[in-house]
C-alpha cells in the first residue's frame, strides 16, 4: 500500500549527518522513545510532529498536531530542505474530529525517514498552510528509530 510520491534532489555529502548533530540545541530536541510502537517525536513554538512505528504489522504514521486546526485540502505534502532535498506528497491523509491533528500511515516511510535524517528543515504543507520543523537534532533519533524491532515474545 504505497501512499507517497516523490521527486527526490540527492545532493547528499560527507558529514552532513554530523553537521546536523553539531547545530543542535536543547530546545530542538528530536526524541526517539522505544516500544511498541516505537515513537519519534519532536515539539516546535508552532506544532509537534510525531511519527510512530508498529514493527509487528509493519505499519508507519506521521501525525502534525497544531493549535489552531487545519483546514482540509486535497493533498498534503513534506518538503525536506537541505542536503538531501526531497518533496512528497499524498492524498491519502486524514484530520481528527477536532482538527488539531492531521495523520497519513503506510506500510514504508524510506522517503520521510531520509528526508528527517538528512536535511536541516521540513515543511507541512496542506494547501496555504504550512508547519516548518528544524532537523538540527534529529538524524540520531532518526537513525535509532530506523531500528525498531519487535521486542521477543511480542
Amino acid at each position: 500500500m504505497r501512499q507517497w510520491a516523490c521527486s527526490v534532489n540527492w545532493r547528499v555529502f560527507a558529514g552532513s549527518a554530523l553537521m546536523t548533530m553539531l547545530g543542535a540545541t536543547a530546545g530542538q530536541a528530536w526524541d526517539f522513545i522505544p516500544g511498541l510502537p516505537c515513537v519519534l517525536r519532536h515539539q516546535s513554538a508552532q506544532a509537534e510532529i510525531e511519527l510512530t512505528y508498529d514493527p509487528t504489522k509493519p505499519l508507519y504514521t506521521v501525525t502534525v498536531r497544531r493549535e489552531v486546526p487545519w483546514t482540509n485540502d486535497p493533498v498534503f505534502s513534506m518538503r525536506f530542505d537541505g542536503a538531501a532535498s526531497l518533496s512528497i506528497s499524498t492524498d491519502r491523509h486524514s484530520l481528527s474530529h477536532d482538527g488539531l491533528s492531521l495523520t497519513v500511515q503506510d506500510t514504508g516511510f524510506g522517503n520521510v525517514l531520509n528526508g528527517l535524517q538528512f536535511n536541516d528543515k521540513v515543511t507541512a504543507i496542506l494547501g496555504d498552510q504550512t508547519v516548518q520543523f528544524s532537523l538540527a537534532s534529529a538524524a540520531e533519533p532518526v537513525a535509532d528509530f530506523r531500528l525498531c524491532q519487535p521486542e521477543p515474545g511480542a
